[in-house]
Formats: structure tokens, C-alpha cells, sequence
């Protein structure tokens, strides 16, 4: 028996070292140089596969006396033997950032898709292609609208002509489903097999294969097999979702299956909405192992410029500037508190403040519930009060009742509305009414249902049609909006409608009643109305409703250091200008660890020094 031995599992997302009795505590000593390595007996270790890939240089440690006799498998051997040409090309790549890409010229792309490719491509779209071919994986961070699915089956078809791949696996929200399926059949002169995963069961036949986040991991075991059992093409849509890396659920599996596909393909228009973090755990996935730690390692401790420049040859990304699109008018309305509304939202303010600092536990979850409720009494603290349903629209009263001088605190909250009227729905409304009046359509977004409720029945004028994560009929509410033209007003949350819809051919103006910490969802729910197909002399316009003195500044001051951040990594100065909004005249929460600061200022709780 050898002294060690080294296999994949068998869905291969994960090494198996296996040692004789006589090397046990060597075994021992080399599993602790992994990150995430687990015992399954004294001398059998399991490390997931992107950890392995990562640390396998640790195997130098194992005795000198018996490293002749090691063996590794064929199938990881290769694995290994991948991952060190990625390190390579991605070291070469930091050595030069400046060079071109050597191998595709963008007049080349059409010949490389031979007579089986019909569709048309753009300028842009031919550049980005070439630049991805150029490259053994690869990252498009175009906008929304600049074609990135047909640029990934245009990067498909050449590998598989080329006999690189044979099939492709896309990771996709499932509202991209049919987006992928349509592509395909405009493409290709004889359409791919495309199917649809449950999670547990794949086509072996298939060209490709569609599953979506939420069925990653029941699915893990039967996904590493299928890329397994042929050169596979694994593409990631909306790549942002796994942002979180190992840290998230979804990010865990789309790393351990990372290494198991012949080429790898990141889709997202908003790959680093919180910052660095982010982008790092996009290229882990592009580039795992040794490729990943050696962007990381390049990027560390640089400023936003010099970080630009390191990472520009490991992506493409065609701007809104470039596809002709007018530019954004997007402003901040100011709203100022007053009355009771403001006595309740400080009240709140200082007992969640204090709540937040004694309780046990994550201390970014506990933050993050804070920053929710402190969002929700923003707009008003009547959010904060149960109705008869988790739907219940507020029960507002005209003309407001007189405040009663006796009633608690508590009390007062949950009957807030029959008091005052939230400031931020009356100036929602204001918006709504004048855009009617010029005969504009208008989306108003709000993260909470309950404002949607209640602004469904304070806009009942308008007809407004209302989409949330509980509405039964979405497609006819979008259909009415779209065709409607009684129907002057959508109201909608980010996190039903924020990505896969577009209204930019009847809608040109946006109101949000509330932001969160979640820059990409912004920028996600902003592209449902600013995309490519706008005349250039459309005006799109964006009002930011922001109460005075509250977390609504903080998120204000956050999201514009997350944009900015963006904009500058991107080379985007369209990102960048969202970053400062000018004051127009007149966790949960998306919270992340960098956001704490400013969260617990606003709490009158100063972060340590």
C-alpha cells in the first residue's frame, strides 16, 4: 500500500486521502494546512476539492522519506495539472495587463462559429467574445441589455466546434430560463437540446443544461457527475448571487463544482456591489485554486485605480455609454420628519440601539434586523405593527385624527396612520399624480409589502398594478401595466422584480420609497427601466425618497461608496455618477460587514477603535 494515496469522491467535489497505518500522524499534521479538511478515520481525510486545489502545495510537507511513494489518481491528476495551467495564465495575465489578448481577433469570431451559428452579433458583442476566447475562463460584466447570454452560447458553440466542450451546465435565476431557451433557438441553425433540471435528475443527451440556485444544493452530487462525465462548459448567470463564496450557500456549491468543468463562464452587469469581497469570490469561482489566490493576492492592499487596471484583462464589459443609452436623471427628494413620526422613529432608534448591543449572537444578523426595522420607520412605524394579514395595507384616515396626550408609546405606533400620514407616501404619491399628468407610466419601489398595500389603495386613481413575492398573477399585473393606459403606476419590490423584466418600451420614470444596503439590487431594479432599446433622446427619470435624519442617509452614504467603488473597478464612470445623486430642489437590509460602522453611529453606538 502506498503511503498515501489521492482520489476525488465520487460526485468528484471533494479529495480523499488515504494514508497506511505507519504515515497516520503525518495525515494528521497535512490536513490541518488545509482550510476545511474532515476525518473519516485515522487515516482517511476528506478536503472539498476547490480547498485541495487552493493549499495542495501543503503536500510538499508529507515526509521526504516516502514521497516517492504517493499516489495520485489519473482523473485529479489532471484536475491538478488544469488548475496549475489557470495559475499560470492568470499570473502571465497580472505580469502584462496591458498586453492584447493573443489567439481572437473580433473579425475572426464569425468564421469560429462555422455555418451552425445564425444570429447576429454586434461590434461589441464580437469584442467581448474574442476576449473571453482569448482566455481559458473567463468573466463578462456587461450591462443588462448588451446580450450577455448570446455572447456565452457564441463562447459555447466555438469550444465545441473546437472539440474543447461538449455541453454547457448554466447556473440561472429562474426567471432567465426561458431568456436562455429563446436565445438558443435564435442561434443555432439546428436548436440544442436544452433541459431543464429538477435538481436530481440530469440529461446525460442534453447540450444544456438550465437549473437555478434555489435546487444547487440538493442537487451537488448529480451536478458534479454530470460535469464529470464529459468536457462540460459551466456558465454562472447573475453570478452575483454567489457572492458570498464559501460563507453562503449557493457560493459553497458553485466552488466545489467549480473545478469539475472544462471552462468556466461568470454573467453579471453588478459584480462587486459590497466592495473587494465580492469580486473575489467571483474569480475563486473562475479561477480556483492557485488562479483565484493569485488575483487575490494582487489586488490586496491597492487603491480602486490600481485594482482597475491589475483585474481589467480578466473580464469584458460593454457600459451603457457604449450601447448609445441616454443617461440616467437621477436625484435625491429630501423628506423631512416631523410630529409624532419623528418622536417614534427616535424612540425606536434608541431602544433597537440598545437591543442590538446586549443580545448574543451574529453580530451582522443582529445589526441587520435593526437596520430593517429602522428602514421600515423611516417611511413609518406603522410597518412595525402586525396587521389582520402579512398584506394588510395601513389604515390611514382623511383628514388625520386628533393625537391623543395619554396613549403609550406602543400604542401610538401601531395607530400611527389614523394620526399622520407618511410624508414619503404622500410625496410618492405627488410623483405619481404629475407623471400621470404628462401621461408618463411610473414604477414605485418599495423592499416592504405593506407600503405596497397601502400605496395600492392610496393610488387607486391610477389603476396601479402591484407584483410582490405573494401575487398570484404577476404576468397579467405586467401585461396591464404594459398595455393598460388607465394603468399609470406599478408597484413592485426589487427582490421580485429586480432582475429578468423589462419595462424600459412604457416606463421612463422610477420612484423608490426605500433602499436597503444591497447596492446590486438597486442597480438590478434600475436596468428594468434603462436598458438597451431606448431612443437617444428618451429621458429617464429617478427620484430617491430620503427621510431626514434617518438610516435613510446611511444607506444613502453606503450605497454611494459601494457604486463609486464599482465604478472605478469597472473603468464605468456611468456606475460611478449613480454614486452621486444630487439633492433634487424641494443582513436583512442587505447589510454587509462593512456597513456596521455607519449603522451603529446612527445608534449612537461609536464603533471601536
Amino acid at each position: 500500500m502506498p503511503s498515501l494515496s489521492l482520489e476525488l469522491n465520487p460526485p468528484g467535489t471533494a479529495v480523499v486521502l488515504t494514508s497506511d497505518d505507519k504515515h497516520a500522524a503525518a495525515l494528521g499534521r497535512l490536513v490541518s494546512r488545509f482550510r476545511s479538511g474532515a476525518h473519516r478515520s485515522p487515516v482517511v481525510v476528506e478536503v472539498p476539492l476547490d480547498d485541495f486545489l487552493t493549499h495542495f502545495p501543503a503536500l510538499r510537507t508529507w515526509p521526504p522519506e516516502s514521497a516517492n511513494d504517493v499516489h495520485w489518481h489519473p482523473e485529479l491528476t489532471a484536475l491538478v495539472r488544469d488548475s496549475l495551467k489557470d495559475a499560470k495564465q492568470a499570473s502571465d495575465r497580472l505580469a502584462e495587463p496591458d498586453a492584447p489578448p493573443v489567439g481572437t481577433s473580433p473579425d475572426d469570431v464569425r468564421e469560429m462559429l462555422g455555418p451552425e451559428w445564425k444570429a447576429d452579433l454586434t461590434g461589441f458583442q464580437r469584442r467581448d467574445i474574442a476576449m473571453l476566447l482569448a482566455m481559458r475562463h473567463g468573466a463578462n460584466f456587461s450591462v443588462p441589455g448588451a446580450g450577455k447570454t448570446r455572447v456565452a452560447l457564441a463562447d459555447f458553440q466555438a469550444k465545441r466546434r473546437s472539440g474543447q466542450v461538449g455541453r454547457m451546465l448554466v447556473v440561472a435565476p429562474k426567471s432567465a430560463h426561458d431568456s436562455w431557451r429563446e436565445e438558443a433557438d435564435l442561434c443555432f441553425e439546428r436548436p440544442l437540446s436544452v433541459h431543464t433540471a429538477d435538481g436530481r435528475s440530469l440529461n446525460p443527451l442534453a447540450d444544456v443544461v438550465l437549473i437555478n440556485y434555489e435546487r444547487l444544493p440538493a442537487g451537488q452530487t448529480a451536478l458534479g457527475k454530470w460535469l464529470g462525465g464529459g468536457p462540460s462548459m459551466l456558465v454562472l448567470d447573475e453570478a452575483h448571487r454567489m457572492k458570498r463564496g464559501t460563507a453562503g450557500v449557493y457560493g459553497a456549491v458553485c466552488l466545489a463544482l467549480a473545478p469539475r468543468a472544462r471552462r468556466r463562464l461568470i454573467l453579471t452587469g453588478t459584480p462587486a456591489p459590497n466592495g473587494a469581497k465580492d469580486l473575489q469570490s467571483l474569480f475563486n469561482f473562475v479561477w480556483p485554486g492557485q488562479g483565484g489566490r493569485t488575483v487575490e493576492q494582487a489586488t490586496a492592499n491597492r487603491t480602486l485605480h490600481q485594482a482597475s487596471s491589475i483585474l481589467k484583462p480578466f473580464f469584458c464589459r460593454t457600459t451603457k455609454s457604449e450601447l448609445g443609452l441616454p443617461p440616467v436623471n437621477a436625484s435625491v427628494v429630501r423628506v423631512p420628519l416631523s410630529g409624532l413620526h419623528r418622536d417614534i422613529y427616535s424612540a425606536i432608534r434608541g431602544k433597537e440601539g440598545l437591543r442590538a448591543a446586549g443580545r448574543a449572537g451574529d453580530e451582522l444578523e443582529r445589526y441587520g434586523r435593526v437596520a430593517m426595522y429602522l428602514i421600515m420607520a423611516a417611511t413609518t412605524p406603522g410597518l412595525l405593527s402586525t396587521g389582520k394579514t402579512k398584506y394588510d395595507p395601513l389604515p390611514y384616515d382623511l383628514p388625520p385624527l386628533p393625537i391623543p396626550q395619554d396613549r403609550p408609546l406602543a400604542l401610538l405606533m401601531q395607530d400611527l396612520p389614523r394620526y399622520e400620514d407618511s410624508p414619503k407616501f404622500r410625496e410618492a404619491c405627488r410623483i405619481v399624480k404629475a407623471n400621470a399628468e404628462r401621461g408618463r407610466k411610473t414604477i414605485v419601489w418599495s423592499t416592504f409589502v405593506r407600503s405596497l398595500t397601502t400605496l395600492e389603495r392610496m393610488l387607486g386613481g391610477f389603476a396601479p398594478a402591484v407584483v410582490h413575492g405573494g401575487t398570484p398573477k404577476r404576468d397579467e399585473e405586467l401585461l396591464r401595466f404594459r398595455s393598460d393606459p388607465d394603468c399609470m403606476v406599478l408597484l413592485s419590490n426589487p427582490a421580485t422584480l429586480g432582475e429578468g423584466i423589462s419595462l424600459h418600451h412604457v416606463c421612463h420614470e422610477a420612484v423608490y420609497v426605500d433602499r436597503d444596503f444591497n447596492a446590486g439590487r438597486f442597480l438590478q431594479s434600475l436596468d428594468r427601466i434603462h436598458r438597451l432599446g431606448l431612443p437617444p433622446e428618451t429621458e429617464t427619470n429617478v427620484r430617491i425618497l430620503v427621510a431626514e435624519n434617518t438610516i435613510d442617509e446611511n444607506v444613502e452614504t453606503r450605497l454611494a461608496d459601494k457604486l463609486r467603488f464599482m465604478g472605478a473597478v469597472l473603468d464605468d464612470p456611468g456606475v460611478e455618477q449613480l454614486g452621486d445623486l444630487q439633492d433634487d430642489p424641494a443582513a436583512p437590509a442587505g447589510l454587509e460587514r462593512a456597513d456596521l460602522d455607519t449603522l451603529k453611529r446612527h445608534l449612537g453606538r461609536p464603533p471601536a477603535a
